[in-house]
């Protein structure tokens, strides 16, 4: 029986690529904007511990998994994964560098995570579906959004068009080992509350710390710009809004959100970019 509903003509492959940015972290990196800047650095700091978690979450249930297909997505996954991990873990290690207070910030959503690993599996699982949801809808944006990242240094804009790409290529490979293994719907929206609230205090928690080690916050001028980005215009997270509470229809799959033209072109412009740097 095929359980994987990931389109055919859609391959989650790892692609082991390295980006070094450290020299783009010694600066505003987007755009010589702090906010923009800080709140993409502060996304990056949950990514090697939280897709850890995932890679974990995932590996409980892979042995009750017999569809060929999602078994070989599930390595996919995996691998992808285990690449983002390590090329977020060098780039925070860049910004440790810059002098921002990052073992702190990591001991705690460390703390957290060790709490996550310790509930029960069926919770985890769930919880993973939540944050790949919130990472594919965030990434669909800057693939279908490029002017967003406009003013980002060519690096920085390859590194978080791949994470992004690959994102979309896996986003539903755990939401399909859920629903075979688990299939609890009440949970999957219960768990999706509790992580939409710890990802915006982390980003929140992240994003503010790094701005004061900027000296920018306490910057109505930085904060009004970064409020305009985020919910006014472009409005980042406001024009995400709808795909992020897509999450509580009855039904819902990722691929509903079918954008397998925008892997197209990115995946074109990313071998292009990868080509010539």
């Amino acid at each position: 029986m095929t359980i994987s509903h990931t389109p055919e003509d859609v391959s989650v492959q790892p692609r082991h690529m390295h980006f070094d940015v450290s020299e783009d972290l010694k600066t505003w990196w987007h755009g010589n904007d702090a906010f923009r800047t800080a709140f993409f650095n502060a996304l990056s700091l949950q990514f090697p511990d939280g897709e850890q978690q995932f890679i974990n979450a995932v590996r409980h249930y892979r042995d009750q998994i017999d569809d060929p297909k999602l078994k070989e997505e599930i390595r996919g996954f995996i691998g992808q994964e285990g690449l983002h991990s390590r090329e977020h873990r060098h780039y925070n290690e860049a910004l440790k560098a810059r002098g921002y207070e990052i073992d702190t910030l990591d001991a705690r959503f460390q703390k957290h995570m060790q709490w996550v690993g310790s509930l029960p599996r069926d919770r985890q699982l769930a919880g993973t579906c939540a944050a790949e949801h919130y990472t594919a809808v965030l990434a669909n944006a800057i693939l279908r959004h490029p002017e967003w990242m406009a003013g980002a240094s060519p690096q920085m804009q390859l590194l978080w068009r791949w994470h992004a790409i690959e994102e979309t290529e896996h986003k539903s490979v755990a939401f399909d080992v859920y629903r075979h293994c688990v299939g609890n719907e009440r949970l999957r929206r219960i768990v999706f509350v509790f992580v939409t609230y710890n990802f915006f205090k982390y980003t929140l928690i992240n994003t503010c710390s790094l701005l004061k080690t900027d000296g920018k916050l306490w910057s109505l001028r930085t904060w009004l710009g970064g409020l305009n980005f985020l919910w006014g215009r472009p409005g980042v997270l406001r024009r995400c809004l709808p795909d992020f509470l897509a999450y509580f229809r009855k039904g819902f799959h990722p691929w509903q959100q079918d954008n397998r033209d925008l892997l197209s072109q990115n995946l074109a412009e990313l071998d292009g970019g990868v080509s010539s740097a």
